[in-house]
């Protein structure tokens, strides 16, 4: 069977270099013609599993393409050569080759199809350089936001924002965050954007920014119905554990199913989260005779959490 497909395939190679020949009564190549028998070797090439000789002839298919300024039908060929690179375990080579399509889908006037063809890269290239995948992802949804596909970009947004979190680029990661939670709101899926929060909070502890993590929890109170939900009683317990030493506090949100069953990224965030100063529980203050105890009845000073956050 494979033998008979390389065959079909060499066939097929042999009539699109005979469309390519000119001569006394033929002045110009048949480039059309070309690319339809490039195309066809290439899928018998790719059904016989020899990926390098079926990525040659979608190559030279992108090529007769590019002759004829079919741009779009170039950029789907570039494309499927890319995709025969990665079957052959070229990841760098083949995301060269679908980013090349990419371009070539934004200058045909097909951005949709550009964003798809760069999320394409992305997962290519995802395990082995995740650098990559970030720049891939984060270009992706700069083209479907570009088209007000705000959904789609959002999802682009996401992706880029859990590698980073993987790769403890927590400066990044948090502002990434913010911009899904920016697109969350203005679509009006209010409790994704409760959960961004949580992720929002978990990224600025790590990086050790309690002041962050507060005021991102205020500004939060701000989206429709975030101030009566479980995810902001969550963090005001959170953030009042945290500031006070209180690992058992913390331990104990951070390991509740809310922030158990977050993306696995940012659940692990909240089960790695440890109080600064080694979680030494702060105690109740004695009261001597005579003194005042900070946050008692007619004291000046009160608890910063006695009523809310928000």
């Amino acid at each position: 069977m494979a033998a008979q497909k390389i065959n079909e395939g060499l066939e097929h190679i042999a009539k699109a270099e005979k469309y390519l020949k000119t001569g006394l009564l033929k002045w110009k190549p048949d480039y059309d013609s070309a690319a339809t028998e490039y195309s066809k070797a290439a899928v018998a090439f790719k059904n016989a599993k020899q990926f390098d000789q079926a990525k040659e002839a979608y190559y030279r298919e992108a090529i007769s393409h590019e002759h004829n300024k079919a741009l779009f039908h170039a950029a789907k060929a570039y494309e499927q050569a890319g995709m025969m690179l990665k079957e052959m375990q070229q990841h760098h080579d083949a995301v060269e080759l679908i980013q090349k399509a990419s371009m070539m889908y934004l200058e045909n006037g097909t951005p949709d199809t550009a964003a798809i063809a760069l999320d394409r890269a992305g997962k290519v290239i995802e395990n082995i350089n995740p650098d990559k995948a970030i720049q891939l992802y984060q270009q992706t949804a700069a083209v479907f936001e570009n088209e007000e596909r705000l959904r789609q970009a959002v999802e682009m947004y996401g992706k880029a924002s859990r590698l980073l979190v993987k790769g403890r680029r927590l400066d990044e990661a948090a502002v990434s965050l913010q911009k899904e939670k920016s697109i969350y709101k203005d679509i009006e899926n209010y409790p994704t954007c409760y959960k961004k929060t949580i992720a929002q909070v978990l990224v600025h502890l790590h990086r050790n920014d309690y002041v962050a993590a507060e005021k991102c929890v205020r500004e939060s109170c701000s989206i429709p119905g975030f101030r009566e939900s479980e995810d902001c009683a969550a963090l005001e317990q959170l953030l009042e554990g945290y500031d006070q030493q209180d690992q058992d506090q913390v331990s104990d949100v951070c390991n509740s199913p809310l922030f158990k069953y977050m993306d696995n990224e940012y659940a692990k965030l909240g089960l790695s989260l440890a109080v600064p100063g080694g979680g030494i529980k702060k105690k109740s203050p004695v009261t001597p005779q005579g003194k005042d105890v900070p946050g008692a009845p007619g004291n000046e000073e009160d608890d910063d959490y006695a009523g809310g956050l928000c």
